[in-house]
């Protein structure tokens, strides 16, 4: 029997327009009746054409947004906010991020925020923290550890700078981490070491991670399951053998996508 980590009953989501829009004080449903559950120690991919609603999902259960109906347990109660809350989930996004003057240390570091003291010091056991989080990440420290640590944010590149932001997460302590379309700016090889490390911290270290991506080769060959959303249609959440049996991809993307010649 696996533990459930994280799941959903009759979860609609979507937003509200901004004041600019005319349809503003109206709400937006995106997709209704998600009902699902994740499992520990499990990454699943999330899949589905733009527009469905993957990031909305995603932002949804980190509790970005409130939902619209339905419910998650466990709960992101939007009344729990800064250091609570940040123990609860980790989430990556995917927006390229430049932080001049700040080192790799201080990005890895922002994961203990929910941890520290008031002043926002490091112990010792923090900084043993970020350092086992760079060492699963596959940065190498134990020649010189400050090599990599104090080197700037901005030095690195795409591939590393996403593993940097795992490491980040790993070093927050969180039993669920949410990735949007992580591997987005990254080279084929670094696609594929992203999507392994993600896989390898989910079962090593029983963690649920759900991802968001376009990387449909790469999810069916390593994800556990996958999470198949096709727009204003709900989901299905199973193996992708048994996806595919199902033809539920040709569903969800309206096209065969295993023929692309036709």
């Amino acid at each position: 029997m696996y533990n459930v980590s994280i799941s959903t009953n009759k979860l609609t989501i979507g937003y509200e327009p901004t004041s600019g829009s005319s349809l503003k004080g109206r709400e937006v449903v995106v997709q209704a009746d998600l009902t699902f559950s994740l499992h520990e120690g499990e990454m699943v991919c999330m899949l589905g054409p733009n527009g469905c609603g993957k990031s909305t999902l995603l932002r949804t259960l980190a509790g970005l947004q409130p939902a619209l109906g339905g419910e998650i347990q466990p709960n992101p109660d939007p009344s729990v906010k800064g250091r609570e809350a940040s123990k609860q989930m980790a989430l990556v996004l995917t927006e390229r991020l430049s932080m001049d003057n700040t080192t790799v240390h201080d990005v890895v570091a922002m994961g203990r925020y929910p941890y520290t003291s008031f002043l926002g010091g490091l112990t010792d056991e923090d900084e043993t923290i970020i350092e086992e989080a760079l060492k699963a990440v596959g940065f190498p420290l134990t020649d010189n550890p400050s090599s990599i640590t104090l080197s700037p944010f901005n030095a690195h590149s795409d591939g590393e700078k996403q593993r940097i932001l795992i490491a980040k997460a790993l070093a927050q302590q969180t039993p669920i981490i949410l990735l949007d379309e992580p591997t987005a700016h990254l080279d084929l090889p670094h696609r594929i070491l992203v999507l392994r490390l993600l896989r390898q911290l989910a079962h090593e270290q029983g963690k649920t991670i759900l991802i968001s991506t376009h990387e449909l080769d790469l999810a069916l060959a390593l994800s556990d399951r996958i999470l198949l959303m096709s727009p204003g249609k709900g989901i299905q959440l199973d193996t992708a053998e048994n996806l595919k049996k199902a033809d539920a991809f040709t569903s969800a993307f309206g096209m065969d996508i295993f023929s692309p010649l036709g």
